[in-house]
């Protein structure tokens, strides 16, 4: 197993990064789904350690300092967020394909730190259905929702950076052409 089995899965905020990956892990249980770290505080129904790492800056500041995580970057001007470097090289060395769901930031560094590792661009049908998404999740105040769509039209405009890219209209067609690409 090589870091080519390092599938990164990016795109957009409310692009369904997250509902997507959720039903890869139901249907193919057997790949390892790095749980991110974050030091914004968790939304209703979020768990610590499956959800999310929920830390706070101090505690982020330390991991990065010792070179503990594989990839992080502050997101929409306000929250760090990054892969905890350990358990994604254990799974790669047993043998076990990893899926790592994170930002366009962070994906670049992915491909800096593991050349091999292959980037899953996700895109929406069209703008107004992204924005269409992000405000129905009710989940950010107005301030925070235009600095994610001005952030998500930069991160469209650099989709050619990916290996492959994916448009998430229908869940179950999305993961079936992740499942495909994969190989699993």
């Amino acid at each position: 197993m090589t870091s080519s089995d390092v599938w990164v899965i990016s795109g957009p905020s409310a692009v369904g990064k997250g509902t997507v990956c959720a039903r890869l892990r139901q249907r193919h249980p057997e790949a390892y789904y790095s749980v991110s770290m974050t030091t914004r505080p968790p939304r209703a129904g979020e768990v610590d350690g499956e959800s999310y790492h929920f830390v706070d800056v101090d505690e982020f500041r330390r991991l990065i300092d010792a070179g503990e995580l594989l990839e992080w970057a502050v997101v929409h001007g306000s929250n760090y967020y990054g892969t905890p470097r350990g358990p994604v090289l254990e799974a790669v060395e047993s043998g076990r394909p990893v899926v790592l769901e994170i930002d366009l930031q962070g994906a670049r560094q992915v491909k800096e730190n593991l050349p091999a590792a292959r980037l899953v661009f996700l895109t929406p049908p069209s703008w107004d259905e992204l924005v269409t998404r992000l405000r129905g999740r009710g989940t950010e105040d107005e301030s925070t929702q235009q600095r994610r769509l001005e952030t998500a039209r930069l991160e469209l405009r650099a989709q050619q950076e990916a290996d492959f890219v994916v448009e998430n209209v229908d869940i179950e067609e999305t993961v079936d052409a992740l499942v495909s690409l994969m190989g699993l």
